[in-house]
């Protein structure tokens, strides 16, 4: 029985109101511990409504606690709890999604299945702990549903009581409920306020969830539309901060030292290279195989990138693996992005290729033991880096902070040099409006060219 609904029903007899303008007669009744009543100007009216009830009761028909009414007079929504709700939409969704879409999606949920809980979950729940159990359990279909991967006991004890303590979906009309969901979607666990970006993803997923519920039925309109709970959220930045680009030197410095390092350092300096060189994504990268790399004696090559491999995280994936096989970014399946690799990086790659030993379907960049390399280990080279090079207020800095950064570098240095923004754009596997709305901030130098062509235009004669 859903956690709203009792069977404990008590039924009071119907009071008759004297009053100057008429009499009334009033249905009163107890929902387990809640009274409600109800007013009818006609004493056969509040008969008839009265012996219903009883009726439903006499049945054994559950009734809501929030509405006094039998459950099986209400809505869709009122017999249908949030949680069961969001676990029926996880299962929906699951199938065909990016292991990232997953992610995203169950972090969502939490902070909104907390703020839809009839009371604070009790002391002795970690709160962190709380949320692991519906993030990384409830809303994770192979934990959830994998029989070789058991729910922690301790975890199944918090998902069995929120279950039992979350409010029907029926509680979504409710204008106080949402302002209740959007501030939990808006702060972090500390109290403090999310990112701009995460809050602006929480509300395109929560778009997306109720468009789910009413084209189910669950709801009759979406109570997060525009105007509804809705509040000013700070806006996201899509322009990158011009403080974490890098210039050549610091690059030459951070690349040499990396290359030192014994064992595996020139892998890695080919690695960071690429990205710096030929503007890759880091889960292009490690992606790529010899055969991919076109490594001419002298002067230009050629990446031919026709996959990505994210780190996702084993849970998340349908492979059990900790990257997943995805299609290029913004392209169609089996499409693939030239990108030219400039002499120096064929230098630092066919020296690489030759000290491995690597062979055409060998991965360019092999972990330790051959296989994908993780991230965990090139962003831990990386900070060492940082941490060897930079001076102390550089190392404070936004200054090549992500491993990303170097891509960042890439793509504003092209554009600097006076390469056409749709060339860049189909180098680097943006749109030109993406590539214009995160970059064009940074391009300089320019300016003065621009002025004196536009001084030669208009010059009159």
């Amino acid at each position: 029985m859903d956690g709203n609904a009792s069977l404990d029903v008590r039924f009071y007899p119907i009071e008759a109101n004297k009053r100057a303008n008429g009499n009334s007669y009033t249905v009163r009744w107890k929902v387990a511990h809640k009274k409600h009543s109800k007013t009818y100007k006609k004493s056969l009216v509040a008969d008839d409504e009265r012996s219903k009830l009883m009726s439903a009761h006499r049945k054994r028909e559950p009734f809501d606690i929030d509405t006094g009414r039998p459950i099986s007079w209400m809505s869709k929504a009122a017999g249908v709890n949030w949680y069961n709700f969001a676990i029926e939409y996880v299962d929906w969704k699951w199938p065909g999604s990016s292991g990232n879409s997953r992610k995203t999606l169950a972090k969502a949920l939490t902070p909104a299945t907390i703020a839809l809980l009839r009371t604070p979950p009790p002391e002795h729940f970690d709160p962190v702990e709380v949320r692991k159990a519906l993030r990384e359990y409830a809303f994770n279909v192979r934990r959830r549903t994998d029989p070789e991967a058991l729910v922690p006991a301790d975890a199944q004890k918090i998902l069995d009581w929120v279950q039992r303590n979350v409010l029907p979906m029926s509680a979504l009309e409710k204008a106080e409920t949402v302002d209740k969901v959007v501030t939990a979607l808006s702060t972090r666990l500390d109290g403090t306020a999310a990112a701009a970006s995460s809050v602006t993803r929480n509300a395109r997923i929560m778009n997306l969830v109720m468009g789910y519920a009413i084209r189910h039925n669950y709801l009759k309109g979406n109570p997060f539309s525009k105007g509804k709970g809705e509040r000013t959220a700070p806006k996201a930045a899509q322009a990158i901060d011009k403080r974490c680009l890098l210039n050549r030197d610091l690059v030459a410095k951070m690349l040499a030292w990396i290359g030192g390092r014994p064992r595996r350092g020139s892998l890695y300096r080919a690695f960071f290279a690429t990205l710096y060189y030929a503007g890759l994504r880091p889960e292009e990268a490690v992606a790529l195989r010899v055969g991919d790399a076109t490594l001419p004696e002298t002067g230009w090559g050629e990446f031919l990138v026709h996959e990505a491999q994210p780190e996702v995280g084993r849970p998340w994936t349908d492979t059990g693996e900790v990257h997943e096989e995805r299609e290029l970014k913004g392209r169609g399946e089996g499409d693939t992005r030239p990108v030219p690799i400039h002499p120096s990086l064929v230098v630092l790659l066919r020296e690489m290729i030759k000290e491995f030993g690597l062979e055409d379907g060998d991965r360019l960049f092999p972990g330790e033991k051959g296989g994908m390399l993780a991230g965990s280990v090139f962003r831990r080279v990386w900070r060492k880096a940082r941490k060897a090079i930079l001076t102390e207020h550089e190392l404070n800095s936004p200054t090549g902070k992500r491993v990303y950064d170097l891509r960042h570098t890439c793509l504003t240095a092209w554009l600097n040099s006076g390469i056409p923004s749709a060339q860049v754009a189909e180098w680097a596997g943006n749109s030109v409006p993406v590539l214009l709305a995160v970059y064009a901030r940074c391009v300089v130098g320019q300016a003065e060219d621009y002025l004196r062509r536009a001084e030669g235009v208009q010059e009159l004669p």
